[in-house]
């Protein structure tokens, strides 16, 4: 199997020698001429994506040309207008990088105005059999968002349905954890983009976003629950600097200063973007108090384009980026003077060209390279750490190619390709527990497992430095057919996966989507086989230590393995009239072997681990009105049920004693319902706006929270510390819980708290009716005016957001094994300025 892969792929990059790489944009081009036949010069061209709202125009030139280029892919409303004529209208689909022609032939029109041309109702309405989400910058710059540390994870999780949204812009893409690939530019990218693992790429370097939530196409491999499209800026056409300067300030010191600018001819172009963020609180802490969380970051990103002619296009991305950060404290360890920090370091170079055979073929190839250097440090004095003390130096490097060949024929859009990944791990890895009543051997819970890594009874440090490296191939072949009112998405996928452990899988991928014009709806069904690999993050430490980790005294190798999905999709798009699209599908998901990662407390160490099968349902909705008369406004709701199944395979310190039978149990990723809904007022382009969002979340399954197992018998409560009582304002009879005056035991009928739903006495079922977090309703809105002066050349922005308005007291998740505990985001306000040219 492994010889065809290579023998395939072989063959089809030296076929590809002499071109480069497709991504995730195309351009439309043509002429504009009178009813005589004659060239119009001046008229201006008009693309605009109705759902998403993204927007550009072209002017033709004196042989009445025009050219728009870097639009993402999607299906698109165009017109013509100019003054004395007729305006035009059409629509136009962009399904690869080969330019689509639109040609435009006006009458003449006896008025003297410029009249424009709206999109039709049909236009709103996506047809593709794969359910997703569009998203344009015209939405993010004036979208409040949450996470200082991540805002490109902040902008999916607010904008996409079935999402539930977790600490430090973490998100659970339908019920799994974090089971994302970032496509930019089509360079596919599946390692972890937290910023708690890596720097994901700045939301400044980005024009436009799409996301597919729904069965991914046969080109999408790897970690593909969702598949973040992105497209990002360019210069091309730009013949004079067009750009941005912004600079912002606002609650815990939290600041930016960022600068873009983009230049070109329709020839080449170069842009290039350098933001940075410095805050007080820039993870998520574990104390609605931010206690040692400060923290910053620093982005490079830039894009050249070449294109000598119409066949060739050539396309560099570089990046680089730095980030560092404390790891924010509890109040028992500011007391002890706790000083655990961290530092990433990543870069990344992406070489792409284009070459177009004919209006129906071309070829594409792009190889890159990425890096991401994580370093943790501990406290100068080790036993200021509690409860242990931790330290790692790990790299990951991730070089591939890949390389398409697309044809698109009458009613026949057919992609070949192939993707090879070659990943470099290097980890350094070191735990001593240095609290005493951790691991207390007086203790019902002592664990003699631990003791040789206990620093207070003469333990030494658990060391671990390892290195591998691991292969991966793709082959896949898709075609999506286009007959009347029906579309046929057949694809299959064929993987090889040859690392710490072996697998190979073919995957068939098939979406069906049929359009009944006459009541504007779309119905859909889908079925995929998806391939899954294990997480590139800690990967070699967590392979080394076996059934439950260290806790469990495993030490023979037990490395993880790739896993195998079923999943299943139904859903529908209905349109009304040209203001109103309500979009939905449900899922199933029957995984052999899922993933997961462990946390090691409260840090952002953490390490992945399989469990042996999972089933996850769900849907998700989304509720769209476009803009009318100024007003624009969208919904995204939610559901997941996600079991998993044990024994848990990885990670280095697991407690829970169910890992190691096939117990089943809903994890943390499990949310009975979600929304966020955007309202948005602007009347005019250049002007005032106002924004205001909501968001509900009815609460993530909770990790070691307390309950009563009968009716009866008192709740022990000591194995909380008096800081995780009073952190989830525990009470026992009115009586609440402070550092001073911890709470030792509480009758089962009196015990509460306000920020864990805790179940009644005798009913708690970890599949059933496991702790939960408890529900929250927050708020989130913006004020801000464009163009202040009315100007032409520099336009001065202003704005005024504010994050969780009535400051809102509530978890994300407490003594979760998953993540640990953090409190979402106080209220936080942040003015911001910008100049734009």
């Amino acid at each position: 199997m492994k010889k065809l892969f290579l023998l395939v792929l072989s063959g089809i990059v030296l076929l590809s020698a002499r071109v480069y790489a497709q991504g995730t944009a195309g351009s439309v081009s043509g002429i504009v001429t009178d009813s005589t036949g004659a060239v119009i010069s001046g008229a201006v061209v008009t693309i605009t994506n109705p759902v998403s709202g993204h927007a550009q125009t072209a002017t033709t030139g004196s042989d009445g040309r025009y050219t728009v280029s870097n639009l993402p892919f999607g299906r698109y409303h165009a017109s013509a207008a100019a003054q004395g004529f007729q305006p035009q209208a059409s629509d136009v689909q962009l399904r690869s990088a080969a330019a689509a022609s639109l040609d435009f032939h006006l009458a003449v029109f006896a008025g003297n105005e410029v009249v424009t041309v709206e999109a039709d109702a049909e236009d709103l309405i996506n047809r593709d059999p794969v359910a997703s989400t569009a998203i344009d910058r015209s939405l993010y710059e004036k979208l409040p968002t949450e996470s200082t540390a991540a805002p490109l994870s902040s902008l999916v999780t607010l904008s996409t349905p079935g999402i539930a949204s977790d600490s430090n812009g973490l998100f659970h893409p339908m019920g799994e954890h974090a089971d994302t690939t970032y496509s930019i530019d089509g360079q596919p990218v599946s390692d972890q983009q937290s910023r708690v693992f890596g720097n994901q790429l700045s939301v400044n370097a980005i024009q436009s976003v799409n996301v597919i939530e729904g069965i991914p196409p046969a080109e999408y491999g790897d970690k593909a629950s969702l598949v973040v499209q992105t497209t990002t800026r360019s210069g091309l056409d730009s013949k004079h600097p067009t750009g941005t300067i912004s600079a912002s300030y606002g609650s815990f010191g939290s600041a930016t200063l960022s600068g873009a600018v983009g230049i070109g001819t329709q020839h080449f172009g170069n842009f290039v973007s350098l933001d940075g963020v410095n805050s007080g609180r820039y993870l998520d802490t574990p104390e609605f108090r931010p206690l040692h969380a400060h923290g910053n970051n620093q982005n490079f990103f830039d894009r050249f384009d070449f294109k000598p002619d119409d066949r060739d296009t050539f396309q560099l991305n570089l990046s680089a980026s730095r980030s560092w950060f404390q790891t924010p404290n509890q109040y028992d360890q500011e007391a002890a003077g706790q000083d655990q920090r961290a530092k990433i370091l990543s870069y990344n170079i992406s070489p792409s060209w284009t070459h177009v055979l004919n209006s129906s073929m071309l070829f594409s190839v792009n190889p890159y390279l990425r890096q991401d250097n994580f370093h943790y440090y501990p406290s100068d004095n080790v036993f200021n750490d509690l409860p242990a003390t931790l330290s790692q130096s790990r790299r990951l490097q991730n070089a591939g190619i890949k390389t398409d060949f697309s044809w698109t024929k009458g009613i026949n859009t057919l992609k070949v390709g192939a993707n090879f990944y070659h990943t470099f791990l290097h980890e350094g890895f070191s735990l001593g527990i240095t609290d005493p009543s951790y691991n207390d051997p007086s203790s019902d819970s002592y664990n003699p497992n631990l003791a040789p890594y206990d620093l207070t009874r003469g333990g030494a440090l658990y060391r671990f430095n390892g290195r591998t490296d691991i292969k991966q191939e793709a082959l896949y072949v898709q075609d999506s057919l286009l007959w009347r009112g029906i579309e046929l998405q057949l694809g299959v996928r064929a993987d090889n996966y040859s690392g710490l452990s072996s697998r190979s899988m073919v995957q068939p991928r098939l979406g069906l989507s049929y359009q009944v014009k006459q009541t504007n709806t779309v119905l859909r069904a889908g079925y995929g086989k998806l391939f899954l690999t294990p997480y590139n993050e800690n990967l070699i430490a967590s392979s080394s230590t076996g059934v439950g980790g260290l806790s469990n005294g495993v030490f023979a190798a037990e490395p993880l393995k790739p896993g195998g999905r079923d999943q299943y999709n139904v859903g529908f798009e209905q349109g009304f009239g040209k203001h109103l699209v309500v979009s939905g599908e449900y899922f199933w998901k029957f995984t052999d072997r899922d993933f997961d990662f462990s946390v090691l407390f409260n840090t952002p160490l953490a390490f992945p681990i399989q469990w042996k099968k999972s089933k996850i349902d769900g849907f998700g909705i989304k509720v769209n009105m476009p803009n009318v008369k100024g007003f624009s406004a969208y919904s995204v709701l939610g559901h997941t049920r996600s079991r998993f199944f044990g024994p848990e395979v990885g990670g280095i310190l697991f407690n829970d004693p169910s890992v190691t039978d096939a117990t089943v149990f809903r994890i943390d990723h499990d949310q009975a319902f979600q929304q966020t809904s955007h309202l948005q007022w602007q009347p005019k382009k250049e002007g005032g706006w106002a924004g205001l969002t909501w968001r509900y979340e009815s609460g993530l399954v909770a990790g070691n929270a307390p309950f009563a197992t009968d009716t009866t018998s008192p709740v022990d409560l000591t194995y909380l510390t008096a800081d995780q009582q009073q952190q989830i304002a525990l009470t026992c009879n009115g009586v609440r819980a402070t550092m001073n005056a911890p709470l030792s035991s509480c009758a089962p009928n009196l015990l509460s708290s306000p920020l864990v739903s805790i179940p009644a006495p005798g009913t708690e079922d970890d599949d059933r009716n496991p702790p939960r977090i408890a529900p929250r309703t927050m708020f989130d809105a913006g004020l801000g005016w464009d163009n202040l002066f009315h100007k032409d050349r520099i336009k001065t922005n202003i704005s005024l957001t504010v994050v969780n308005l009535t400051n809102k007291y509530a978890l994300y998740n407490f003594l979760s094994t998953f993540s640990g505990t953090h409190f979402v985001s106080p209220r936080t306000i942040n003015g911001q300025v910008s100049f734009n040219f």
